[in-house]
């Protein structure tokens, strides 16, 4: 990584940290630079703006884990079926280890606070919750060929319906602090799972 890259690599890192803990409108570009440890012409340097930042922050944060994620789902050590299980009960036993659970959303903060206004922020995190969907649905297609699943079911929709009972679940989670939402999350995705 040359030191443009490095630099940039840098203020996102720091940035993204930031946002995660104070939220978008919580955050200013010198918090993010002061935390980056870079002249705040630096910033401008990289990003058009806040909002510039903001989607490039989402891209940063999201595709490592949605790498991850596809990973997991394509592993060919398991059928689809379970590799979908697995996924998730590995997330829940993450979050079981923690003594207090807890979990920044960065995507649902930052859509709490400016998809509606900005529309390149909402169109940002659409399309990373949607590659996340059809990475998943791609997965529930493989499963629903193998006769993992009913042969009438739509890997697209359940996806969707998957990813967002997951979001859901993470949200009572925090509101809740305990790992309770995830456990029914878990429950619930088993029996929907069933052939």
């Amino acid at each position: 990584m040359n030191a443009i890259q490095d630099k940039r690599a840098r203020i996102l890192a720091a940035g993204t940290e930031v946002m995660l803990l104070k939220g978008y409108n919580g955050t200013g570009v010198q918090e993010i630079t002061q935390s980056a440890g870079v002249p705040k012409g630096s910033f401008y340097h990289y990003f058009e703006s806040k909002e510039d930042f903001a989607i490039q922050a989402l891209h940063y944060y999201y595709t490592p884990r949605l790498e991850r994620f596809a990973a997991a789902l394509q592993a060919e050590d398991a059928s689809p079926r379970e590799r979908v299980l697995r996924f998730y009960r590995d997330l829940v036993g993450y979050f079981a280890n923690q003594i207090e659970p807890s979990h920044q959303c960065f995507i649902g903060s930052l859509c709490h606070e400016k998809a509606g206004d900005s529309q390149p922020i909402g169109y940002a995190a659409s399309a990373i919750l949607n590659r996340s969907s059809q990475v998943l649905a791609d997965c529930l297609a493989q499963a629903r060929d193998a006769g993992e699943l009913p042969a009438d079911q739509d890997p697209q929709a359940l996806g969707t319906f998957i990813g967002a009972a997951w979001e859901g679940a993470l949200l009572r989670m925090k509101v809740d602090r305990q790992i309770a939402p995830l456990r029914v999350f878990i429950d619930q995705l088993e029996r929907l799972l069933r052939p």
